[in-house]
Order: C-alpha cells, then structure tokens, then sequence
C-alpha cells in the first residue's frame, strides 16, 4: 500500500539528506516535489496545501539551517507532520462501562462492510471479547445469508432469526446478547449506491434503539476522495467515532488515508490489508508515517509475530540452535510460522530501508518458493528430516519424486539449510533473550 506515494516521497528526502547544506531554494524545489507527490496520490488539495505550509514554515527555522544535519533535521519535520496528519496518535476503541458494547458497522454499497465486521469480530476474539453478530439489511438479496457464511468461517455467533425489519433486528439481536452473556453487539447494516435520506432515517432509528458506544464508517480506501466526501455525509448525519478504510493492501496511492482525519476530523481506526479474516490492523499514525518515509514499522512486525510464535516453542527452538541440533523438521516448522505471519512483501515493506536493509526496495520473494521448500521436506521420512546426513543420492532422488521438484531444487535446499544451521548458531550464541531473534529460511 501507498507504494508510489512512499518511492516519490523517499527520493526527495533522500536527496535532501545528501546534501551537506541546505539552500532555502533547495528546500522549496523539494517542497514542490512533495506537493506534486500528494496531489498526485490524491490527496485533499486543501490538505497538501496546510501540510507543506507547515513543513515549510517549521524548516525555514534558523535552528535547521544551522544544524549540522539539515537534511536529517527536516526529514523529521516531515514525518512529525505526516504522523500529524494521519491523526497524531491511534484512537482505540471505546467499551461500555455496562455489557454489551454496540458497535454500528456504516458505509455505502461495496465498501466491503459486511466481510470487515466479520474481520473486527474476528479481532475481538483475539483481544478475549464475545462477539455476536447481525444483519440489518434486509434490501440486499442474500446480505443476511452473506453474513452467516462470514460468521461461521470465524466461528461467532449471529441471528438466526428470519424477522425481516432492519430495526426489529437489530433490537431483537440486542436483547439476545443481554440474555446469553455477549459483550460486543456488531451490527452489519445496510448500504446504497449513495448517501441518501432513507438510509439515514433507518440508521438514524438503529442508533436511536440500540445507543452504540461506536458507530464506524467503512469506506473503500481505493475511491480515494470519494471515501473523504462519504465519510463527511455519514459524519455530519451520525457523528461518526471511527473509519475502516478497507482494501487498503489495493490502493498504492494512499489519498484517502492521508486525508480522512482532516476532512471529517474522526479518527482512522483500521485498515484492512488483506481477503483473509485476520488482515485487519489497527492504524496507528505515526507506524504508518515510518512506512510512508521508509523508516519501517518494526513495532507492528513484532506484534505480528507474538501472534504466531508460541514463547514455549520459541524457547524450545533456541536451546536447538545452542546444541546444534536445528533439524528439518524445525525448519518446515518455521516456514509454517513465517506463512502465518502473512505475505512475504507485506512483512518485507514493515522494515526500515536503510543501512543494510536498503536492498529490500529491489527483493523479490516469491511465495511459491517457499511452497515448493515445504513439499521437499515433506515428502522426506521422518528419520530423514531427524538427520540430514543420511540422504544420500538415491533419496534425493525419491525425495524429488514425491514433491514434484527437480533434484537440483533438493541439492540446493540441502546446501542452504547446512549454511543456515552454521548462522543460527553463530546468532544464537550472542542471543541472551527468551525469543527467537528472527525466522530463517534460505533465499
């Protein structure tokens, strides 16, 4: 996400930061670069206008040109208003005090509202809430049927009820969840083409009947201002407390990230990065600032792996790599730990772009190499991912059988993981900590 807009915004700095003295002209014509640069991944013009006055006027200051590392001194201007921008610091979400919480799911048609609920409720499970859920569109053919599908794959429980008025749903759902003991009530309802009256009077009813402690707009991150013009609609009528900007893993411009917070003055809560239930990610302004100017986003790569790593296993792993005793099997268990973390790239773009990190703009994972690794340990026997050094050529040859690859794919594995046993112990040697420093795998 925002790719084009980081590249643009990186080459300037980067050009800024190379040189020894800044010239206040040097500082406009990059300035007029950075404008250009929003403008064109469309972002409010109102917005880029405020944002490079105050750059600006923050950078002109007598304390940056007398630094001894201007470029350095303005590229954190930069980033401090960019973070700024994006809404200063994340907003999480807001609790009753009393069970249950209501959560109101808004936006227009094809925002992707009813596959984000089912995200959020998946979420929430994670934080240890009791989710339920319901479907007020009652317009949509098969959007309650859609929701059920969703809820099921996450496995929460939703209204089974046929009632068919959106508000009696939604009030029935309530007293359900009051009666079974749900802390969260997400209410699915329904969208339209376009903001009109209709829509608003029936939310209007919803939020009047069921006093949601949050009523979230999900807007689609790649209708760039047209997502900032909807939100402004429902804000204005609702008094929106969040946006999701949902398909933002699409949308390589990032306009309506960038604008939102300004415009409407609600705070981006989520973005949804990806189709599967669990690409959803909690915004946080000034993490996403650091991925915009390639400073990357290590807080949100470690939570990522607290998720997937069990501190048991880990620990487990380590005393392996002390002793030498790093075996195949260990390592098919870590390319299911890495798949699980999610796309390759993804996790890739969450690292700084500097020092020696600053080839990873030209790296090229592909996804089917590590498919094609797990196959060849997999058709291996268990002895022989126990023990590397009994395959010998006519395994080799068996082993190349049963995955489908080519001996030399196999011969290449094998060399690779010997060179990664020797790296692990030599890493875990100096590593004093309870965790795995990093996942490993050949490329």
């Amino acid at each position: 996400m925002l790719e084009s807009l980081s590249s643009r915004i990186q080459g300037v700095l980067k050009d800024l930061k190379g040189e020894g003295r800044v010239s206040e002209q040097h500082l406009q014509q990059s300035m007029r670069e950075i404008r250009l640069a929003l403008l064109e991944a469309d972002v409010n013009f109102k917005v880029v206008r405020t944002f490079v006055s105050r750059v600006q006027e923050k950078a002109l200051g007598k304390e940056v040109f007398q630094s001894l590392t201007p470029g350095q001194q303005i590229v954190k201007i930069v980033r401090d208003e960019l973070t700024e921008l994006l809404g200063g610091t994340a907003v999480p979400l807001k609790f009753s005090k009393t069970p249950p919480s209501v959560i109101l799911m808004v936006g227009l048609q094809g925002s992707g509202k009813t596959t984000t609920t089912g995200k959020l409720a998946h979420w929430l499970q994670k934080q240890g809430r009791r989710p339920f859920l319901v479907s007020t569109d009652v317009y949509r053919p098969a959007a309650i049927e859609q929701l059920k599908v969703v809820a099921r794959a996450i496995d929460v429980p939703v209204l089974e009820d046929a009632e068919q008025e959106a508000v009696q749903r939604a009030r029935l759902a309530l007293t359900q969840v009051r009666n079974t003991g749900f802390d969260v009530l997400l209410i699915d309802t329904a969208g339209r083409l376009h903001v009109d009256e209709d829509l608003m009077l029936e939310l209007d009813q919803i939020k009047s009947e069921t006093s949601p402690t949050e009523i979230l707009l999900v807007a689609d991150a790649m209708t760039g201002q047209d997502a900032v013009n909807s939100a402004g609609d429902f804000n204005q009528r609702l008094s929106l407390s969040g946006v999701i900007l949902s398909k933002m893993d699409g949308d390589a411009r990032g306009g309506a990230a960038l604008s939102i917070q300004s415009v409407t003055n609600t705070p981006l809560k989520f973005i949804g990065v990806g189709e599967k239930y669990d690409a959803l990610e909690v915004f946080h302004p000034e993490r996403m600032a650091g991925r915009i100017l390639g400073m990357g986003d290590v807080l949100s790569l470690i939570e990522k792996a607290e998720e997937v790593v069990d501190e048991e296993n880990a620990e487990t792993m380590l005393r392996k790599m002390r002793r030498n005793e790093f075996s195949l099997q260990d390592f098919r268990d870590q390319l299911r730990q890495l798949k699980r973390l999610g796309p390759l790239d993804k996790l890739l773009g969450m690292l700084p772009k500097m020092g020696p990190m600053k080839q990873l703009d030209q790296l090229r994972v592909d996804e089917k190499q590590l498919l094609h690794l797990e196959a060849i340990i997999s058709s291996m026997t268990p002895k022989e991912r126990d023990n590397y050094r009994i395959i010998n050529g006519s395994r080799r040859k068996r082993i190349s059988r049963g995955s489908g690859r080519p001996v030399s794919e196999v011969n290449r594995l094998l060399k690779q993981f010997m060179q990664t046993r020797k790296m692990m112990k030599r890493v875990s040697k100096g590593f004093s900590g309870k965790k795995l420093p990093g996942l490993n795998f050949p490329h």
